[in-house]
């Protein structure tokens, strides 16, 4: 492994969600997503990939859903923090951190990391332009198109399509989603947007279109020098 290291020391960390996405996807729908990713981009590129950080901070929910299971905002910063320190000591430069969820607590515990030199890099895949490749024409939502598409792209014996419900909200609470401060409804199964229009034709080509960002705009880059 030093010898990866002093070649490229730069590693990518999957970050996902013990989290519901609506009774069709498996609780831990991000967490598949982002793993694949590193995987891929890992045999690709060449650069270690860490185990995967299997919990993050959730998005509010206006009922308790079972089976969710959420660290808070600190409790996640600071594992992240003890992890890389330990990961800095032996020479890793450059933390690339993957997550597919956008809520504002998570990304600000994966934002906020504190290293003695190496870079943090937080790469939300979802903040990705996906637009063109969708029906619904929405963006991500919680449990969605998107997310429906790419699980049925890569587990789709893990979904549910026959139970997959769509909840549509109005421009304004869409914003309001936008900006993190609406809770997923108690209405809706759980889910937002429409995930009935999915797909894994849909899936292949937005998984296609996120790696390739990634590979092109992150991993092309020279790795970093003491």
């Amino acid at each position: 492994m030093a010898a990866i290291i002093a070649r490229d020391p730069r590693l990518i960390i999957p970050v996902g969600t013990c989290e519901q996405h609506g009774p069709h996807l498996p609780m831990g729908c991000d967490t598949l997503i982002v793993e694949a990713l590193a995987d891929d981009l890992s045999a690709e590129m060449q650069i270690l990939r860490a185990p995967t950080v299997e919990f993050g901070v959730n998005a509010h929910h206006e009922r308790v859903i079972p089976g969710n299971a959420t660290l808070r905002r600190k409790t996640l910063l600071r594992a992240l923090n003890d992890l890389t320190d330990a990961w800095e000591a032996g020479g890793i430069r450059e933390f690339i951190f993957l997550t597919a969820h956008g809520y504002e607590g998570h990304q600000e515990a994966l934002s906020t990391v504190i290293t003695k030199w190496a870079r943090v890099r937080v790469v939300d895949i979802l903040a990705i332009d996906l637009s063109d490749l969708t029906v619904s024409d929405m963006g991500p939502l919680h449990g969605d198109e998107v997310d429906t598409s790419l699980l049925l792209h890569l587990a789709p014996h893990l979904v549910r399509m026959d139970l997959a419900q769509d909840y549509m909200i109005t421009p304004d609470a869409l914003r309001r989603y936008r900006r993190q401060s609406l809770r997923i409804p108690a209405a809706s199964a759980g889910s937002v947007g429409r995930p009935s229009v999915a797909s894994a034709e849909t899936g292949a080509a937005i998984y296609t279109r996120i790696w390739s960002r990634i590979r092109e705009r992150v991993l092309l880059s020279p790795p970093p020098t003491d």
